[in-house]
């Protein structure tokens, strides 16, 4: 079975105001976790009104789900009884008057000197899903291989409509707002593992970027753990939707390899048409058409069903396949999490949205 982690990030929000409050410290101390605290289950992120939290490695769905929903608690918890709430969103959707501190690590500190504007508006949430891979050469091959599914995913997964108190028109205002760092958005397409170590390389020693962490690209390979990173998700509203983010993104990554292995050729992405999918993910979501994976415009449902049919029989060896096509048919009929984001504002308001966006972050 091949292994899978997930990681999450949550902002840290005024229960009343919905502004961010810079608490992160408090809250992980209080998160009542113990050793596993240490072992980076829960970690700071670049701004203080941020945290994230991070899986042990599972081998079943069911495994992250029970620990998402567990982490998901512990942090919940211990921001109410800090003053504030936890928020699944991918981006605030109001920031405050003033900044947010950056976290005081040396690394944060010198991101912030180097790109202050851009520190001070992070203020976004992601899910980053890792899979397990046998060598690092196995993980360029699925690098090319599932990248033309990227905007795919990152339509499916899109929570961020709103910033500064406005409906920015985009269904994942994040992807805008991260994809403005020097090395962002879709990879290129690499001619084996010797062509990806040598672009990372050059790219740190160009001296634009401090290290290969701030390579910031939808899919990379892990520089800690053996495994692919897919990093192009919004956070979710519901644990369960996370989840089935995960075994989508598994399903592609065994999908590859064993396309590999099989020797069917790889239908190498047009650069262009990729980034222009993903924009066109970020502005709609799922509501209108999606750019396939061959660069061609097709309702979002069409390419939902493609998606899923192209990796059935992969989620039928990890014992996937009903659960994910569930939570991918509820998504469908639902719509995204931005849906529920803006049908929540049309309600309610800014309370109803606030109810939302941090009563889920604390249950499935």
């Amino acid at each position: 079975m091949i292994t899978v982690g997930v990681e999450e990030e949550y902002l840290l929000l005024d229960p009343v105001s919905g502004e961010p409050k810079p608490l992160v410290e408090e809250v992980r101390r209080t998160a009542g976790l113990g050793p596993l605290a240490e072992q980076g289950e829960v970690q700071d992120e670049l701004l203080q009104a941020q945290i994230e939290v991070a899986t042990p490695v599972c081998r079943t769905l069911e495994e992250v789900g029970g620990h998402l929903l567990r982490l998901r608690h512990a942090v919940a918890s211990a921001a109410e009884e800090n003053g504030c709430r936890v928020a699944a969103t991918g981006a605030a959707p109001l920031r405050g008057t003033l900044p947010v501190p950056v976290t005081r690590t040396p690394r944060y500190l010198r991101m912030e000197g180097q790109a202050r504007q851009l520190v001070d508006e992070q203020l976004i949430c992601g899910t980053h899903v890792h899979v397990g891979i046998p060598d690092r050469q196995t993980g360029v091959v699925v690098l090319n291989r599932i990248q033309g599914w990227l905007p795919t995913l990152l339509a499916m997964s899109a929570n961020s409509p709103l910033w500064d108190g406005q409906d920015t028109g985009f269904a994942s205002w994040r992807t805008i707002v991260f994809g403005r760092w020097p090395v962002s958005g879709p990879p290129p397409y690499f001619d084996g593992l010797a062509d990806y170590e040598r672009r990372m390389e050059a790219l740190v020693a160009s001296g634009v970027i401090a290290d290969r962490g701030q390579i910031y690209w939808q899919v990379r390979l892990s520089d800690r753990y053996p495994t692919v990173e897919v990093r192009c998700l919004d956070v979710q509203l519901r644990a369960d939707d996370a989840v089935m983010l995960a075994g989508l993104v598994r399903a592609l990554v065994a999908t590859a390899i064993a396309d590999e292995k099989a020797g069917v050729p790889p239908a190498a992405p047009v650069p262009e048409l990729v980034r222009a999918g993903t924009w066109h993910a970020a502005r709609h979501g799922l509501n209108g058409t999606l750019v396939d994976p061959l660069g061609l415009p097709r309702s979002s449902g069409d390419v939902l069903c493609a998606l899923l049919s192209h990796i059935t029989p992969a989620l039928e060896d990890a014992g996937d396949l009903r659960e994910v096509s569930a939570l991918a048919h509820r998504l469908l009929q639902e719509g995204t999490p931005a849906d529920r984001q803006r049908r929540a504002v049309a309600d309610g308001g800014l309370p109803r949205l606030l109810d939302l966006i941090t009563g889920a972050a604390a249950s499935d």
